[in-house]
């Protein structure tokens, strides 16, 4: 992620790193001291469909991937994934859930990455709404540059016009505007299992590269 440089402790904000949700050092605090409250621990039931659904394994990065509970669930499926995360405390929890398994764990700049092979799929969940506001246009470009024709931007978009966060909420109206240049909208669900950060105000959708 293309980040502010600290210096002397404190970000080109004033504020030091670790109250700044655009460097690894805030999300490095939290997982290490366990308060992840958008870390469901399981898979969602959205997820477990669109997998069946899918008449092959589809090549999968997933930005932002904290404890990584979805990506050993595709890996499992026979998906090739890639998890990724800016957070060398992410990547910690990350390796205990996944353990030895044939994916790619990864701790790098989503903004900067270059996946080895073309991907089919990049999955969201709680990746978008952890950014702030200033990075959305730029998390817009990269997943447009990331997938080819065809390929999908699927997962779980927090809506709620709350201009505070994590998590950073966004109106349909926004996210529109960042995606539909590159991408149409080929399906759009409520959401039954929602943990309790995003309960009432997430929904699964999925957008599809022109």
């Amino acid at each position: 992620m293309a980040v502010p440089a600290a210096f002397g402790g404190e970000t080109m904000s004033g504020k030091p790193p670790e109250q700044c949700p655009d460097l690894p050092e805030f999300w490095d605090k939290r997982f290490r001291e366990g308060v992840t409250p958008w870390d469901a621990g399981r898979v969602p039931e959205a997820l477990h469909r669109f997998a069946e659904s899918q008449p092959h394994p589809l090549d999968t990065l997933i930005p932002g991937c904290g404890s990584a509970w979805e990506a050993a669930y595709l890996a499992g499926r026979g998906w090739p994934v890639t998890a990724l995360d800016f957070s060398p405390a992410a990547i910690d929890a990350a390796r205990r859930v996944l353990g030895d398994w044939p994916g790619h764990l990864v701790c790098a700049d989503f903004f900067t990455f270059k996946p080895e092979a073309p991907l089919d799929l990049i999955y969201e969940r709680a990746f978008l709404c952890a950014l702030p506001r200033k990075l959305w246009p730029a998390w817009a470009e990269q997943v447009a540059e990331l997938l080819p024709a065809g390929g999908q931007l699927a997962g779980f978009f927090f809506f709620r016009d709350e201009p505070k966060g994590p998590p950073f909420g966004i109106t349909q109206e926004q996210l529109d505007a960042l995606l539909s240049p590159h991408f149409e909208c080929i399906e759009d669900t409520a959401v039954a299992d929602s943990i309790p950060v995003f309960a009432g105000s997430e929904r699964w959708q999925v957008w599809r590269r022109r």
